[in-house]
């Protein structure tokens, strides 16, 4: 069980705060809303009434003793940017902050966030290439230039074993897991020797242009 910190209880920071609970981390939420911390006390280990820019009001929750701490404050800049400054002199660990904007995410970084979020971007991102690329089911930002994506191969490969479908060097692109259809299990790593079933879901890493293009190169 890790330990988390949550300030802003927005609709962001309620879901991630209560789905970290639900996996059975403690989860300390903090917004200085009585209504929203009303709305989340029965859903996390503690709920707290607090100013996150109030650097002696944060001093009494031992935050630096949080395996992460996330500023989910996303309205007011100023006090995002203040609220991160705060857990960087406390010693928080990990910082991870929400940014509206790439400026907004830079000041974040320069005031001690270790990770910078963008989830409405992210969001849409991930929505438009799967739009884009209706086999992508899903996508997610990796390294800069590089993607992990969820790919639901074509009929054509159903039968075949990765060795005989050599996707690294007809693609480019790396199986780093397989799924098979109907069961939520992952097969971590599969072998040359695993043969795909109709309905299987592989999740592959590689460079973005040879993931968007996947799609186009399977069809040929």
């Amino acid at each position: 069980m890790k330990q988390f910190g949550v300030i802003g209880i927005g609709n962001f920071g309620y879901y991630l705060a209560t789905h970290l609970y639900d996996k059975g981390h403690d989860v300390l939420a903090i917004d200085k809303s009585v209504a929203r911390i009303q709305e989340i006390k029965d859903r996390v280990s503690q709920a707290v009434v607090a100013d996150a820019t109030d650097l002696k009001a944060m001093e009494s929750l031992d935050l630096h003793q949080m395996d992460a701490v996330i500023v989910c404050i996303g309205t007011m800049l100023s006090h995002s940017i203040l609220a991160t400054l705060n857990m960087n002199d406390l010693g928080v660990k990990r910082i991870y902050a929400k940014a509206l904007t790439e400026p907004h995410g830079r000041i974040l970084r320069k005031v001690g966030a270790s990770e910078v979020l963008f989830p409405e971007r992210d969001l849409a991102v991930s929505l438009g290439e799967r739009l884009h690329n209706p086999n992508m089911l899903d996508y997610l930002p990796f390294l800069e230039g590089y993607s992990i994506s969820i790919f639901a191969p074509p009929e054509r490969f159903d039968g075949k074993s990765l060795r005989e479908l050599d996707l690294i060097n007809r693609f480019g692109v790396q199986v780093i897991a397989a799924r098979k259809k109907g069961s939520g299990a992952l097969n971590v790593i599969p072998t040359a020797k695993y043969t795909l079933a109709p309905g299987d879901e592989l999740i592959v890493l590689g460079p973005d242009d040879a993931l968007k293009g996947l799609d186009e190169k399977h069809k040929e």
